[in-house]
């Protein structure tokens, strides 16, 4: 699988082989043949759609008729007329497999539909992440309306829940910051925000339609009080005991609609294993098997494991990889969760993961056990989850004495700040640091030991998915991992929004917080932090050729190995000197004929890093 791309640079080839599907559905061809339709997804984005016979297993990938640019179906919707539409990357499209194509295509605003529907004429409407852009398209007449950005946050949306009633007017639920229910009428397009101030709560609404014609919506879904809507007003409310929703064929990229016309039904459909089941109305199943091209799915990070492996993981599908350089060899398994981070400690290899902000502990050395959480055999074994101050991972630390392991992120959906979790080795106990004992409305984003028992903590602006930024500069801090007790050094690098990664230059890690660090921040500042003094000596900006540090969920930019500390750019390799001044730079030494995406590790020689769904490396001077 080896190949070589010149100039030291290997492609060791790409970790998980498979794409993921974003919605699912059962239906027929236009020669009445039981057929199943689904979006594939790899690195690229949802890249075509996958039509596979039933009967037989062929199978024939229609690419998608724009570019998906990265981005994928977070929705789609099998209509009445037994058509399949999505709509992402600004593009709102229409499959129809009596035809075997596509046969239509609309550009618009950005970017994609969290939420879809069908209304009484059969006009199917579109609503998107993230500021609740409405489209519109009457396949009968082939007309098509955009109607542009209708409700506006100063936080990115999420509209999972999306109906009309018998007038045509649509509703749909605004989540996850702050719940709202938005009315729209189509003639106008003028929308309406139907829930006062006080009645929205941090998460997400929800509407559906009834059959009787109106559509019956809550403040926060799964509450007990409904609302009652009709030709866009709010007529009142009801405790709603007999739900009778009319049957709309959509979902989000979770879809998977079974149900065959003829009363066939689609029971599995594994894109790992390329096999197909159904059974038909006694209950007797049929198998078949199927292929489709991937380039594969993107990787999370890396790091080098005990056993002189690489390893990680990779999304979507949430796959762990493994890759011995010695013998070229792979292994690949269905891992617990996102592996946003990736960091060694000793004689074994931490996780620290999405959703629900999870921790990992894996031996190399002992089988590999499926990981549950109630199981305490799991190898991978399962310690803690902070959710919802910590949902996405996006630094961890095992320090030097193997005592600690510390991991921090940003929040769940429509939270603000994050935590910092440490978990205590030796006692197997945990203990998690909410944003206001750290700093408020930020999250930790980057973690460096610096001896003592204690961590250099450095955060990012951002909010949780979904969520309002409510802070400016990013800030540092030291945390004492056995007290708990947090020193905040504050905002020490003027205007950066996020400190990436840090690295230990001069000094020892003694626990007198003596020494020089040096970070990067925003992807393009190079700065320099006095433990001393707890004062910046330096901060300069990266030149044009550098180009940005790579950038993940769990970036890993700082590398050492080799006698040097090498920083990982989108670009290529560089390293990082001091100049004749004793200023700190960074050094472009090698770029790379692919661009780089996710660190990172060294191991006998050479660097390892992501380079979209592949393991690429370079060899060490």
């Amino acid at each position: 699988m080896r190949r070589d791309l010149g100039n030291g640079f290997v492609d060791h080839g790409v970790a998980t082989p498979i794409s993921n599907h974003r919605g699912t559905v059962a239906t027929v061809d236009g020669e009445g043949r039981n057929v199943v339709l689904l979006w594939l997804f790899d690195h690229r984005g949802g890249y075509a759609l996958l039509r596979i016979d039933v009967a037989t297993g062929d199978a024939m990938e229609i690419p998608m008729p724009f570019d998906p640019g990265g981005d994928c179906p977070f929705a789609s919707i099998l209509s009445t007329r037994n058509r399949y539409y999505t709509h992402f990357n600004g593009h709102f499209c229409e499959y129809d497999p009596a035809v075997g194509e596509f046969t239509f295509c609309h550009e618009t605003v950005q970017q994609m539909a969290m939420g879809m529907t069908e209304d009484d004429e059969g006009r199917i409407w579109s609503v998107t992440y993230p500021d609740s852009g409405v489209a519109c398209y009457d396949p009968g007449k082939r007309l098509f309306r955009d109607y542009g950005h209708v409700y506006v946050q100063n936080w990115r949306q999420y509209q999972r829940h999306v109906a009309c009633d018998d007038r045509g007017w649509l509703y749909f639920a605004v989540g996850s910051t702050a719940s709202q229910i938005v009315t729209l009428e189509p003639e106008s397009g003028t929308a309406n925000p139907l829930l006062a101030e006080a009645e929205r709560c941090q998460g997400t609404a929800f509407v559906e339609r009834d059959e009787d014609g109106r559509v019956y919506g809550q403040a926060l879904a799964g509450q007990d009080e409904w609302f009652e809507f009709y030709t866009g007003e709010r007529v009142g409310t009801t405790e709603r005991r007999q739900r009778r929703a009319k049957q709309i064929i959509t979902d989000s990229q979770s879809l998977f609609w079974r149900d065959f016309p003829d009363g066939w039904q689609l029971v599995e459909c594994d894109l790992v294993e390329r096999r197909l089941t159904t059974k038909d109305d006694t209950g007797a199943q049929y198998t078949v098997k199927f292929d489709y091209s991937s380039e594969g799915a993107h990787l999370m990070g890396l790091a080098t494991a005990p056993d002189d492996t690489l390893c990680g993981g990779t999304a979507f599908p949430m796959r762990f990889f493994s890759y011995d350089p010695a013998c070229d060899e792979w292994i690949n398994r269905a891992s617990y969760g996102q592996w946003n981070t990736v960091r060694r400690g000793g004689d074994r290899f931490f996780v620290a993961g999405y959703t629900g902000g999870f921790l990992l502990e894996w031996d190399p050395a002992e089988p590999w056990v499926e990981t549950e959480p109630e199981d305490e055999s799991g190898n991978p074994h399962w310690w803690a989850q902070c959710a919802p101050a910590i949902n996405r991972p996006h630094c961890m630390i095992v320090t030097e004495d193997g005592q600690w392991v510390v991991f921090g992120g940003t929040p769940g959906y429509g939270h603000t700040g994050g935590g910092l979790y440490i978990w205590n080795r030796r006692g197997h106990s945990g203990m998690l640091l909410e944003h206001e004992a750290l700093v408020a409305q930020q999250s930790p984003h980057s973690l460096l030991d610096i001896g003592g028992g204690q961590v250099l903590v450095g955060t990012t602006v951002q909010a949780g998915t979904g969520g309002e930024r409510k802070a400016d500069v990013a800030e540092f801090l030291i945390v004492d991992l056995m007290s708990r007790s947090v020193e905040k050094l504050g905002p020490l690098v003027s205007t950066a929004e996020q400190i990436d990664d840090m690295v230990y230059v001069a000094g020892d890690r003694d626990g007198t917080q003596s020494g020089t660090i040096v970070g990067i921040a925003d992807r393009r500042q190079l700065f320099a932090l006095d433990l001393v003094s707890n004062r910046v000596t330096q901060n300069t900006h990266f030149s044009d050729d550098l180009g940005d540090t790579v950038a993940h969920q769990g970036p890993r930019v700082f590398v050492t190995g080799g006698g040097e500390i090498w920083v990982l750019l989108t670009k290529g390799l560089g390293k990082l000197i001091t100049s004749v001044s004793g200023a700190y730079a960074v050094e472009m030494v090698a770029e790379s004929p692919q661009h780089l995406r996710a660190g990172g590790d060294y191991l006998n020689g050479r660097l390892y890093f992501a380079c979209g769904s592949h393991l690429c490396s370079w060899r060490c001077p």
